[in-house]
């Protein structure tokens, strides 16, 4: 099959019977073999009657995954990444501000252009500045952070080829950052393309101002678990042993100078007057306990099942 069609959805019934309209006009057109996989993240409206029309509609191309509750948009794409037979896998949103005509040309630039992940941006947005400035700051640090010059990470818009949403797993709220865990399993071909932002048609936005809080706190977890995950003790112990020391070479020096004012006979206060030895102490215990972290973590990280799992290109 040449395209997959993973489409994440929660309370959308008015808009999928024209989305997906829409979707099999501009690909039996194009003469690819596709499927569209819906996933109804728990929708509490009729979503999921609308998707068994659809079925019935278009048997040969529409299939759909039901939650039980809303599990969030990561969940969604995890599970229709697992069930895509496609060799191109394209996510789209199901609000309608995704346009389906995009879909060819994302295709040729993953087969023909040779990338292994073309991510959409809305250069142009239908959206408010407080949306739109946030987003704006937070792409940019995001830019900053991992070394991937995408403007728009948070665009549901995006084509994959088959083995990188096989090699990856996302979780939590982790969908804005499948570019960076993608590069970290080794897919380095990122490619972006400008796409067309459309207004929103049917119903209201999903997503308030608290992404963009829980964005910051999910890029932390995301930077930490693709580069330290397998090896933890290379943050917690390097931190550990240079607070450790500097708390030690700050108690030596405040010892040595209590020592050389007693043997001069100069009158000083005592050790435990002086506020800075508690400083050095509490240096020393964070400290130790930062490098007995490290090291459980790498005890747990020995255990895990996953511990010898590698990505493999090819073999001969």
């Amino acid at each position: 099959m040449d395209i997959s069609i993973v489409i994440p959805l929660y309370n959308e019934e008015e808009s999928l019977p024209e989305l997906t309209e829409w979707i099999v006009k501009v690909l039996r057109n194009s003469g690819k073999s596709f499927e569209i996989i819906f996933v109804d993240d728990g929708s509490n409206d009729n979503s999921w009657t609308v998707i068994e029309e659809l079925k019935k509609k278009y048997s040969d191309v529409v299939s759909g995954i039901s939650f039980r509750r809303n599990y969030g948009k990561s969940a969604a794409l995890q599970v229709g990444f697992q069930a895509a037979n496609g060799d191109v896998v394209i996510t789209m949103d199901a609000d309608m501000q995704d346009s389906p005509d995009e879909i060819p040309q994302l295709y040729s630039m993953i087969t023909e252009g040779k990338y292994d992940l073309v991510s959409g941006w809305k250069k142009k947005r239908y959206d408010p500045i407080s949306k739109t400035l946030p987003s704006k700051f937070f792409n940019f640090t995001v830019r900053v952070f991992t070394g991937i010059k995408l403007h728009d990470f948070n665009c549901g818009l995006k084509a994959y080829r088959a083995k990188v949403v096989k090699s990856i797993e996302i979780y939590g709220e982790m969908h804005r950052y499948i570019p960076v865990i993608a590069k970290q399993a080794g897919f380095l071909r990122i490619g972006e393309k400008v796409v067309v932002h459309r207004p929103r048609k049917y119903g209201k936005t999903k997503f308030g101002f608290e992404r963009f809080v829980n964005g910051y706190l999910d890029l932390l977890s995301v930077l930490f678990i693709t580069r330290f995950g397998k090896k933890p003790m290379h943050l917690f112990g390097v931190l550990g042993t240079l607070m450790f020391l500097i708390g030690f070479a700050a108690s030596a020096y405040i010892g040595f100078h209590k020592l050389w004012a007693v043997s001069h006979g100069i009158r000083i206060e005592r050790i435990t007057s002086n506020p800075y030895f508690y400083i050095a102490l509490v240096a020393m215990i964070i400290g130790t306990q930062l490098f007995l972290t490290g090291f459980l973590g790498e005890l747990i990280s020995r255990s895990s099942s996953d511990r010898n799992y590698y990505q493999i290109e090819k073999e001969i």
